[in-house]
């Protein structure tokens, strides 16, 4: 098979092998056009067909992240509230405090992995492929597990697992014996926030609405002193997340702090001051945390995810009370959906950007599904910062902006012009993904690794990140600037393509270059032609060499095979499909990579390099990537 594909730079054409000719110069047409719509009529999962296309200009749509109208009465409630009155107090000030109770039942709208639930009633958590044994979890956090297990652990987000993997008597008592254990580890909440895992922001606020969410099992046993506890909880957390929900760790971790607190105000007694108090924090929350086009500042489809998930339960949580949610929540989760949508490839699975893994399209359609929003992805979600390109069965994923702020990165990547490319459904180029999932099978030591330059298929100088990659998964100096040119270019049936420009300012200040980046991909989704430039930064070019390589990671189960002449490869696909990769500049060898997949377990792929030195006055090399046959 080798053999083959080694030989099959004889299949190209001429005008394939006079686009890449010597020194890396490549025919790209720098056509002129106006942007015009590619036909995106195929490689959608089917949970896309039926809605209509989303165009960029619905980046200023209008959402009013303003709280609910109310009346004076109920303003003078939240005021009140937010005084530090409490909601007993100013609902019923003559009357004892209701007893603690549940005002109704969620309907959980999300239901979790039937894989996972069956290993707790073996007696494990499984996440991300790694079992640990409850018997062995310290549930008071003084002896720390990964962060993937601690942020399952201590949300309850394995509530819903459990849910999904057998009748509620049989996974009612492993649910309560579970919970008790951790009661019993965790008897009093500190002062403030972030003394120990349980007790951040993120961690208390999604724990809250998922013991709400998924009542039945841990408050329908026969133990009244654990069902006393459970509801003194409850109260207990809420109460906790009223004084503490503005010292969050970060945005998103605030709106999951007032996620559960509009729960809490939802479904426990006398809470209509804290509901009207959490709606009003909420809202705010998601307008700092959400940019205009729809996408979480993070730039993280991970965090685009838990957002969508937390709007969705909490919308449950108003369905069970016969509530309508405010307008502003269904308006801020319709802006949520395109963007996300943007970076799934044709079989419905996600791309693997910012320290996500690939997703699987099970899972995500089941997210959108729940959401109710029907939309097709933005093509061009500037502020985010993804491009998308669909060109008959292929999709075209670009990162075309600079990292997420310091603030926002919880496993920021420094992956700018960075690319992922698929064919009905077969991913060819990838990224290597998995930053977030680290501490399951993919092991925390590969987490910075894997959010670095050289962990995207992109090209690195030097063996350098273009934005420094920091611990604890923040980020520091390097890209703060990238321009963006997206046109289409004209041309007979299936001969059109749209170009991409796109450049960065990340190797500036050390190398004295600029890396732009144009990649042309056909309208037949056939071929696409690529061209890495350095440019000086300062006009004129220094002195010296400088080591490069333009990193093309691999999909999953890819035969590769490198041409007699070094520089190109052929690419034999599961589907039975074959490639051609040709370089116009610096040698091209195989290396080994690896990719975490739908589950977050780390697989063995591939990743071809064309490496080589350039002088720091500039240089330009040019590639091809072209489905044969």
């Amino acid at each position: 098979m080798v053999d083959v594909l080694a030989s099959s730079r004889s299949q190209m054409t001429a005008g394939d092998e006079a686009a890449v000719g010597e020194g890396g110069d490549m025919a790209i047409p720098l056509g002129e056009g106006a942007e015009a719509g590619v036909s995106e009529a195929e490689g959608y999962p089917a949970y896309e067909q039926p809605g209509a296309l989303v165009e960029p200009g619905r980046a200023l749509a209008l959402a009013d992240f303003s709280p609910p109208a109310i009346g004076a009465g109920e303003r003078l409630l939240r005021l009140a509230y937010r005084m530090g009155i409490s909601g007993s107090t100013l609902t019923a000030p003559f009357r004892k405090p209701a007893k603690p109770r549940l005002l109704a039942t969620v309907a959980n709208p999300l239901p979790g992995s039937r894989v996972a639930g069956t290993a707790l009633r073996a007696g494990h958590f499984l996440v991300h492929g790694v079992k640990a044994p409850i018997a062995q979890i310290d549930f008071a956090g003084a002896a720390r597990m990964t962060p993937p297990l601690e942020r399952v652990v201590h949300s309850f987000a394995w509530l819903a697992d459990l849910e999904a993997s057998a009748p509620r008597e049989q996974a009612a008592p492993v649910a309560e014996r579970v919970l008790a254990a951790w009661l019993a580890a965790n008897p009093k909440m500190p002062t403030r926030p972030g003394k120990g895992p349980a007790w951040s922001i993120a961690n208390a606020g999604t724990r809250e609405l998922n013991w709400l969410v998924h009542a039945p099992l841990i408050l329908s046993g026969s133990d009244k002193a654990l069902r006393a506890k459970v509801l003194a909880a409850l109260s207990e957390t809420a109460r906790w997340l009223d004084k503490n929900v503005g010292r969050a760790e970060d945005l998103l971790a605030e709106v999951a702090g007032w996620c559960g607190i509009v729960a809490a105000g939802l479904l426990l007694p006398e809470g209509k001051p804290r509901r009207l108090f959490g709606e009003a924090g909420l809202i705010r929350a998601l307008g700092e945390l959400v940019g205009d086009d729809g996408g979480v500042l993070a730039r993280s489809p991970m965090q685009q995810i838990e957002a969508i998930a937390l709007l969705v339960r909490l919308r449950a949580c108003y369905g069970a009370v016969r509530r309508d949610p405010p307008q502003a929540l269904e308006a801020i989760l319709a802006l949520l959906v395109p963007p996300l949508l943007a970076l799934t490839h044709g079989d419905g699975s996600l791309g693997s950007w910012q320290g996500a893994w690939a997703i699987d399209a099970a899972d995500l359609s089941g997210l959108i599904a729940a959401s109710g929003v029907r939309t097709r992805p933005l093509r061009d979600v500037r502020q985010w910062g993804y491009q998308r390109v669909v060109a008959n069965k292929s999709i075209l994923q670009f990162d075309a902006a600079p990292p997420p702020l310091a603030k926002h990165a919880r496993t920021g990547c420094a992956s700018t012009l960075a690319f992922e490319l698929s064919h009905a459904g077969q991913r060819i180029v990838v990224n290597c993904g998995g930053a977030a999932c680290a501490g399951g099978l993919v092991p925390v030591r590969l987490e910075q690794g894997l959010r670095a330059t050289a962990a995207h298929s992109t090209l690195v100088l030097d063996d350098a990140n273009s934005t420094a990659v920091l611990m604890g998964g923040r980020i520091g100096g390097g890209v703060s600037e990238v321009e963006i040119d997206r046109r289409t270019l004209g041309g007979e049936k299936g001969t059109g393509a749209t170009r991409l420009e796109a450049s960065h300012n990340g190797y500036a200040s050390r190398y004295g270059l600029t890396h732009r980046r144009i990649l042309i991909l056909r309208d037949d989704g056939t071929e696409l032609r690529g061209e890495d430039l350095l440019v000086p930064s300062g006009g004129k070019g220094k002195n010296g060499k400088v080591g490069f390589a333009i990193r093309f990671h691999l999909g999953l189960g890819i035969e590769v095979g490198l041409s007699e002449d070094g520089q190109g490869a052929g690419l034999a696909l599961p589907d039975g499909s074959y490639w051609q990769f040709r370089s116009g500049g610096g040698q091209v060898s195989i290396e080994e990579s690896i990719w975490a997949d739908g589950q977050g377990r780390p697989q063995p792929i591939q990743q071809l390099v064309v490496q080589g030195l350039v002088s720091r006055g500039g240089g330009n090399f040019a590639w091809l990537l072209k489905k044969m046959g």
